[in-house]
């Protein structure tokens, strides 16, 4: 692989990575800790939203976010030629 598809390569699975991780920031930080009072004021099956994504909601999204790295990095890998 030429330096330059390299450095596009590297630079294109940077980007990927930190987008992913202002998501988990966002559902981790964001849901969990700062949004929690307007999250509040929502209830599923009797359980406040606030406190089900403090406790189990950011898990899924954690969950789905390793499958949506999956998808993305083989395309990325694949367009690359750099698969296995």
């Amino acid at each position: 692989m030429s330096p330059e598809k390299a450095q596009a390569y590297w630079k294109e699975n940077i980007s990927m990575i930190l987008k992913l991780l202002v998501v988990w920031f966002v559902v981790s930080f964001g849901c969990g800790i700062l949004f929690i009072n307007e999250l509040n004021a929502i209830e599923i099956s009797g359980v406040k939203l606030g406190y089900w994504f403090a406790q189990q909601g950011a898990i899924y999204v954690f969950v789905i976010l390793i499958f949506i790295y999956v998808k993305v990095m083989t395309s990325i890998d694949e367009k690359y030629g750099v698969n296995e």
